[in-house]
């Protein structure tokens, strides 16, 4: 038989005749509760869930959106993260060229000088050699499935990577929507201290007048100058955080973000798209780094079948099929024709054990793998009930500071009217005037929470998914 019918023949063999030794693959059960906690309230009258909804109609505001499209483009980790994927798909295409045979060609030339000491003729004689061949080198015929699981196995961890620079992705624009609401607050605060500071200052101004005119007291002028000094230090306070969130931006979005892209404040952002959370069965199982848990247990699944097949033969293939001559210029003459044909055959007999330590260890990595899997079912769980329990106390929360603040605009404007009547002293009007700087930052910082709550949201449900343009 011709050496190139025996390799169709053994590669038909390895091609049709090859089986899987890994475990067949079950999904294991969820670990979570079918429905979320009862403290957990969904939000009304969203249609949609939040995986459902690409970034683009979530984030309304058009000035976010293209922050958000420079942090796409120019973020470095993202870019990591992309390039992290492209290299693992290039070690996944390695893995799988390992199923079919590498045809090298090869020439080699020789000359050699035989003393006539050792030449059959006895006397000195220069001999020349020369070659040229096709064939395949060491070719695994893969009958156990051993190089297949392999194949499935770095086919898994490549899917993973591509889930871990989808989460990535969607923990960047979360990332960066917060960081410009953080912004936008901190814009606000700077902007309330700046105008209590005038505020003070012109109170201080008219007390101090009234004290050296002997109308007012001494301990009145000082109260009016802690309040106005206690204004101008949360002034430097808010100047500078609004400058480090600037900063922060800056470096989530990977270069500098133009001034007409940064918010004024809240009252300026556009509100965000509501959605469902739809159940938990839904929801948590499009989270990419849910996805990406349960890819890796498929790899070390995969990984049993090559660690069982380590205990069957190994069978390669070296073949080739040239032509050679003892001068260059009758390489390709008739009958120079060579062809060689061995089949290698390696049957593990002893290795100490080596062999099962092996499958033990693909065994516990996939048992490792499956805790990992239900974990990361559990921590998405926990992040989305949590994040529902919040947004279902920050409407009221937030309602209630409203009315709130309102009473103490009121109460201050009395306590002032009653001041500059003589009814009063001037300690009410600055203890109404601290009361009501109080409601107003935390005011602020509620309607903070709530766009951050509705952000924090959508990323922990998965949200963030490309338009239909793929972006």
């Amino acid at each position: 038989m011709k050496p190139t019918q025996g390799l169709s023949l053994l590669l038909l063999a390895a091609m049709g005749g090859c089986m899987s030794m890994a475990p067949r693959y079950k999904v294991p059960p969820r670990p979570t509760s079918d429905q979320w906690p009862e403290a957990s309230k969904a939000p009304a009258g969203a249609a949609n869930s939040a995986a459902d909804v690409a970034w683009r109609d979530f984030y309304v505001d058009e000035r976010l959106r293209k922050v958000l499209e420079l942090a796409l483009a120019q973020n470095r980790d993202l870019r990591v993260a992309a390039l992290t994927t492209e290299k693992v798909r290039a070690a996944y295409r390695i893995q799988r060229a390992e199923l079919l045979p590498s045809i090298n060609a090869s020439a080699v030339g020789n000359r050699q000088r035989i003393p006539a000491s050792v030449s059959s003729t006895g006397q000195a004689m220069v001999a020349e050699q020369d070659s040229a061949t096709v064939g395949v080198t060491a070719w695994e015929l893969d009958l156990f499935g051993r190089v297949r699981s392999l194949k499935n196995r770095a086919l898994e961890q490549y899917f993973a990577t591509e889930q871990a620079q989808a989460a990535a992705r969607i923990a960047l624009l979360a990332e960066v929507a917060n960081a410009y609401v953080t912004l936008a607050a901190d814009r606000d605060g700077l902007r309330l201290a700046k105008g209590t500071f005038a505020s003070q200052e012109a109170s201080h101004k008219l007390i101090q007048r009234r004290f050296e005119a002997g109308i007012a007291s001494e301990l009145d002028a000082r109260r009016a100058e802690v309040s106005m000094e206690t204004a101008r230090a949360d002034v430097a306070a808010y100047t500078r955080m609004v400058a480090l969130d600037e900063n922060a931006l800056t470096l989530l979005a990977g270069a500098p973000v133009p001034a007409e892209w940064l918010p004024e404040g809240l009252d300026g952002l556009a509100p965000l798209r509501d959605f469902t959370p739809g159940l938990p069965s839904e929801a948590l199982m499009r989270r990419p780094d849910i996805l990406m848990a349960e890819n890796l247990l498929k790899a070390s699944n995969a990984n049993i079948g090559a660690a069982r097949a380590a205990f069957f033969p190994r069978i390669t293939l070296t073949t080739g099929f040239g032509t050679m001559g003892n001068e260059l210029s009758g390489l390709f003459k008739s009958g120079s024709e060579t062809w060689s044909f061995t089949p290698q055959v390696v049957l593990p007999l002893f290795n100490t054990g080596a062999t099962f330590a092996g499958l033990s260890v693909a065994k516990a990595e996939r048992d490792i793998s499956v805790a990992q899997y239900e974990k990361a079912i559990q921590v998405a769980f926990r992040e989305v009930a949590d994040t529902l329990v919040q947004r279902g106390t920050l409407g009221e929360q937030l309602a209630a500071q409203e009315a709130l603040t309102k009473a103490l605009e009121r109460t201050f404007k009395l306590a002032t009217l009653r001041f500059e009547a003589g009814a009063d002293g001037y300690l009410g009007v600055l203890d109404a005037q601290r009361s009501l700087y109080g409601a107003q930052q935390g005011l602020i910082a509620l309607r903070r929470a709530r766009a951050g709550n509705l952000v924090t949201l959508y990323k922990v449900l998965g949200g963030g998914r490309p338009g239909k343009d793929g972006k």
